[in-house]
């Protein structure tokens, strides 16, 4: 498999939008059906090539088609939610929205017969065979591979402010966690995950994947599944960040500051005499290079505490809460309708009251799309 190329990145502000969802029974519980919502049968013509599988037989993966504009996301992303709804019906299936499902227990679940995934499995053993989440996946056209590599590297201070502001996934395995975001947790067990380090530029990112390549680390360079990546293929930055959602307009709200962000910092970038001074080594302040520790350390308590998460400043200096850091984003870029999802409850309080208060039937019974 060939690493990717400076060649992709040819337009900016493009959209994606890539959802996993679990597939379940009429009782709202994890069941094997991706076979034949994928392959046995002829998807809704909006999901041709645009409907796939995960590693586990009840996790099913939905694209958009590339978007020229951002007022397009609302629409697309409902057109596909629904198409998928109605195609898993019509084969005796629901679809339910989270990063993880509290119903899902992995030793009882069926994994997928894909070449990949088997491979896959062979090769990460434990880490993968336990990995039921599904996420939410956002790609930024950008129109010069330097600039992507540059604008996902300023992104990850903003990457555990999305996460703890997307937290739905309390429950594994049939537990409580006590984090608000296992999901995340789940999958830094795999190889090539979490916050990744700062690149100096395109052609030091495409070194590291045909390094990964070629020393068999991974099978193809979709296996670099870090938080945020540019993607030599698609000529995108891709925000990996936000766990699976049940409610389309949270989608949106993601998605709009996903885009907003990636626009902005790409115009910084256009701006600045010398965008890469920071990362050299020894030039500029710590807070400048975002030492990678305190990212982690932000993501960290983003898992743990999403909404209520503090998050270390840039500067090393004190923390900010995730409101502010979330009003922050909305005043700098003109968005809002991130800031209007805290008004409410986060995913994770949402499923931990339903369950203290109705029981685990209204839980999975809440997740549901169509519910």
């Amino acid at each position: 498999m060939e690493s990717g190329s400076a060649d992709a990145f040819t337009e900016l502000g493009t959209l994606g939008v890539e959802e996993e969802f679990f597939v379940v029974d009429e009782r709202g519980r994890p069941t094997s059906g991706t076979d034949e919502l994928v392959y046995e049968s002829d998807p809704p013509a909006v999901l041709a090539d645009r409907l796939d599988h995960e590693l586990f037989k009840c996790v099913v993966e939905t694209q958009t088609p590339t978007l020229e504009r951002p007022s397009a996301a609302s629409e697309h992303a409902r057109e596909v939610r629904d198409a998928l709804v109605d195609h898993a019906r019509d084969h005796g299936f629901r679809i339910a929205g989270a990063g993880l499902h509290p119903a899902a227990r992995w030793r009882e679940l069926e994994h997928a017969e894909k070449p990949r995934y088997r491979s896959q499995l062979d090769r990460i053993q434990y880490p993968q065979h336990r990995n039921t989440t599904a996420g939410l996946h956002v790609h930024v056209g950008v129109d010069d591979g330097d600039k992507a590599v540059w604008i996902a590297n300023e992104l990850r201070w903003y990457l555990p402010v999305l996460l703890a502001a997307s937290a739905n996934s309390p429950f594994w395995n049939g537990y409580d966690t006590g984090l608000q975001s296992a999901r995340a947790k789940i999958f830094e067990g795999l190889p090539n995950t979490g916050m990744p380090t700062a690149f100096t530029g395109i052609d030091d990112y495409l070194d590291y994947e045909r390094t990964m390549l070629g020393t068999d680390a991974i099978a193809d360079r979709g296996e670099l599944w870090h938080d945020v990546r540019p993607h030599t293929e698609h000529g995108s930055v891709e925000v990996r960040t936000p766990d699976g959602q049940h409610d389309v307009e949270v989608v949106i709200a993601f998605v709009q500051a996903a885009h907003a962000l990636v626009v902005d910092l790409a115009e910084r970038y256009e701006d600045h005499p010398d965008p890469w001074d920071r990362y050299r080594s020894g030039a500029g302040p710590a807070d400048d290079r975002l030492r990678r520790e305190l990212l982690d350390e932000n993501k960290w308590r983003a898992i743990r505490h999403g909404w209520d998460a503090t998050f270390v400043e840039r500067d090393g200096e004190g923390t900010v809460g995730l409101a502010e850091a979330v009003d922050r984003l909305a005043d700098r870029l003109g968005v809002s309708l991130l800031r209007r999802q805290l008004d409410g409850e986060s995913g994770a309080a949402r499923q931990r009251r339903i369950l203290a208060e109705q029981g685990p039937d209204a839980l999975c019974e809440s997740l549901l799309l169509d519910g």
